[in-house]
């Protein structure tokens, strides 16, 4: 779901005034383009499967998952553009696949817990806000690419924010609507969500998908497993030889990401207006 919300997105995106970009106007402009409102159907359908699947499972297992949406959004974007897959591609997907599987097997996360203490929550979204908001400023003045790499990087950590404030709102939500409701975690998962859209969707009107949701892709779940190790108790293996395994794995699965993103069958997406 969020392959193809991440492709039909981009191509609306894409086609926008650069004056709205990092503006809530950017949204009322795509709500008008058709293939947008479609994406954003599937981005409503993805995220509620990543509501059960937070529910069920720890943020560093869940949100590396996610980065097998790279491995949908590329060849439904090639054959959208009517161009094929080439041998490398298949070479990229295999890294993705060996990469995450490497990761988690020698990771082995613990559950965790699923909510944290008050401070730990304030210490971590400001971090959060701050690092993003510097990544959206370095933005500023660039080229397309450049710029379209930087608000990437802040989607990718506005959306683990989010992550962690939807895997203690699937929790709440055990105890009813209205008992959700009486916590603050929720609110402020509309703010961050809301927030992520628009940097996600400036970083795809900026630049082509293959820059864009690369970038985005790695820095999600990479913040993430930061995130749920840090705050939310879900502690990996941490012998050096455990741990260099998982940078193994992760460094495998990000370049496994980019040489997808290398693809030249994505590369049209930006530049064709859609029918």
């Amino acid at each position: 779901m969020y392959a193809l919300a991440s492709v039909l997105q981009q191509r609306g995106a894409s086609e926008q005034p650069d004056d709205q970009s990092l503006r809530l106007g950017l949204l009322l402009l795509l709500v008008r383009h058709p293939w947008w409102v479609v994406g954003l159907l599937c981005d409503v359908a993805g995220f509620a499967f990543q509501v059960v699947a937070l529910g069920h499972g720890p943020l560093v297992i869940v949100q590396p998952l996610l980065v097998s949406g790279l491995l949908f959004a590329l060849p439904i974007g090639a054959a959208w553009a009517g161009r094929r897959l080439r041998r490398v591609d298949w070479i990229g997907a295999i890294a993705v696949c060996v990469g995450l599987a490497l990761f988690l097997t020698v990771a082995d996360p613990a559950e965790g817990h699923p909510n944290t203490t008050t401070k730990v929550w304030i210490v971590m979204l400001s971090v959060d806000a701050a690092v993003a908001l510097g990544l959206i400023l370095a933005s500023r003045g660039g080229g397309n690419r450049r710029r379209a790499v930087l608000l990437s990087g802040a989607a990718g950590v506005i959306y683990a924010a989010a992550a962690a404030l939807t895997k203690t709102t699937s929790h709440l939500l055990a105890g009813g609507v209205a008992h959700t409701l009486g916590h603050w975690q929720p609110y402020l998962l509309i703010v961050f969500g809301i927030g992520g859209m628009v940097v996600g969707q400036s970083a795809f009107q900026a630049g082509a998908l293959d820059v864009s949701l690369p970038t985005m892709t790695v820095t999600d779940p990479v913040v993430s497993i930061m995130i749920g190790a840090l705050a939310f108790g879900e502690s990996v293996r941490s012998s050096p030889p455990a741990v260099a395994l998982e940078v193994v794995g992760l460094v495998v699965m990000s370049l496994g990401v980019f040489l997808l993103a290398r693809n030249e069958a994505v590369e049209p997406v930006a530049h064709e207006r859609v029918l």
